[in-house]
């Protein structure tokens, strides 16, 4: 779905330009594109440290993938564990910690439980967790809500630079032309790439993310359970609300 809008906009961009009898070519203009990319690259590297631009870079190889969060099945394991636990006590739990399907989150989790955390402990190890996780991917889309927010001026940058070069050469109408097209298109540049790339980058980011915390608090909530014995029923009941939970 989401290279599929990428595409569409593009598209209907193109279209729209061959509609009214534009060049295809009139698009493509190598100075705005610099300028455009350049400029709006510089100053996120000089506002952004390097390692949440790194995190950043690193999430889009996840960004058009289609990640699986089993609510149920998540939801189904720790209502098994809570009854193992009940019935054999923590320790029952340790082989299940380095289980190959489990994320990382669970695993932490899990290994505090087995460790004999107490309740409150506990509670406050994942709460913190939670927070760090939130706090880490809220900066990722940050970089690429930043670059959005710059886009466009950059793009106005460059229309500036373009008119210049265009008013300095009036007696040249060859280089009059090349001066207003750079303008124009770099100004396209700048609001296209911040409102069909880079902002719908930053919101998608968010809404996976939303998506993995609500997975992460499940979680949580059915660790808690079972660190405080609670019965099967109780344990079912405060999972409920998550097994609905639509990817």
């Amino acid at each position: 779905m989401a290279l599929s809008g990428l595409i569409l906009a593009l598209t209907c961009i193109v279209l729209a330009q061959w509609w009214h009898g534009g060049s295809l070519w009139g698009l493509l203009d190598g100075p705005a594109l610099l300028i455009v990319l350049g400029g709006t690259l510089g100053a996120v590297l000089l506002q952004t440290p390097w390692l949440q631009c790194k995190a950043a870079l690193k999430a889009l190889t996840t960004l058009f993938g289609r990640q699986q969060w089993p609510f149920k099945e998540q939801a189904s394991r720790l209502l098994h564990w809570s009854h193992q636990a009940r019935q054999e006590g923590f320790l029952v739990l340790e082989s299940k910690v380095e289980h190959s399907s489990l994320d990382g989150f669970t695993r932490l989790g899990l290994q505090w439980l087995v460790d004999g955390t107490d309740v409150l402990a506990l509670e406050q190890l994942l709460d913190n967790e939670l927070n760090r996780f939130e706090e880490q991917k809220e900066l990722e889309a940050q970089v690429y809500e930043a670059m959005g927010g710059y886009s466009p001026t950059i793009g106005i940058i460059g229309a500036v630079l373009g008119l210049i070069q265009a008013m300095s050469n009036l007696d040249d109408p060859a280089q009059l032309g090349t001066g207003i097209a750079v303008a124009f298109v770099a100004t396209l540049y700048g609001v296209g790439l911040a409102n069909l790339l880079l902002l719908p980058l930053a919101n998608r980011l968010r809404a996976m993310y939303r998506l993995e915390l609500r997975y992460r608090e499940l979680t949580a909530i059915g660790l808690l359970a079972i660190a405080r014995g609670d019965s099967s029923l109780s344990v079912s009941r405060q999972l409920a609300q998550y097994q609905g939970q639509r990817q």
